[in-house]
């Protein structure tokens, strides 16, 4: 695909000063533009899906949808669109899971003035964007893989619509409410989230909410 003369980003964080600082880090150079905006997970893919952009800039932690859900969500609906993830956490098992859910790269808010840029113009050629810090993790789980002869990262142990169902369940949903937003029916909902439970060896809503925190499924 051949590189535009200027990128049309979307732009998705939850916190609009967040979002103002690195709107003013993109568009102090010529060739970046940001068009669109969002604050929330289900906005930026409703975004990213119908309005003419290039590159779609997503906060790992939004409400509603988690940039993850809505990257993975991407791959399948709009697969040319490029991706890059933002975070706050430097935290190798959140880099693998934003590779595995088709994005370009990764990028730290707190290196944002050093690396986004780079990282949107490596995206529109088409090559990946590693974060400094991660490429020693990188090569490390590389080898520890080749050494125990291991050829995959390991599979999550939810589904993609039982993180949603846990992710609602953190932000304080109700059955009705998840079953409302996923457009499933509240059965289903208590058999996700009982599922959930079993996986996890967990009890209550008060875990989840933990768990999803540590996932980086919800801000704290």
């Amino acid at each position: 695909m051949p590189v535009p003369l200027t990128t049309r980003i979307l732009l998705a964080d939850d916190h609009l000063l967040v979002r103002d600082g690195l709107k003013m880090v993109l568009e102090s150079v010529s060739d970046l533009a940001v068009v669109a905006e969002a604050g929330d997970g289900v906005e930026a893919l409703r975004l990213a899906i119908n309005e003419d952009i290039d590159l779609a800039v997503l906060d790992v932690s939004m409400p509603r949808m988690t940039g993850l859900q809505v990257a993975r969500e991407l791959a399948k609906q709009r697969p040319e669109l490029r991706v890059l993830m933002l975070s706050v956490h430097d935290n190798e098992q959140y880099f693998f899971e934003a590779l595995k859910a088709g994005a370009s790269g990764y990028v730290l808010k707190s290196e944002a003035n050093r690396d986004l840029i780079e990282a949107c113009r490596a995206a529109m050629r088409g090559e990946p964007f590693i974060y400094p810090a991660a490429v020693s993790t990188l090569i490390r789980d590389y080898l520890e893989r080749a050494v125990s002869g291991e050829e995959d990262v390991p599979e999550d142990p939810l589904t993609p619509r039982e993180l949603e169902v846990v992710k609602l369940i953190a932000e304080g949903l109700t059955s009705e409410e998840i079953a409302e937003a996923l457009i499933i029916s509240h059965k289903t909902v208590d058999r996700h989230r009982a599922n959930v439970l079993e996986k996890l060896g967990m009890r209550n809503r008060v875990e989840l909410t933990r768990y999803a925190i540590k996932r980086g499924l919800v801000e704290p």
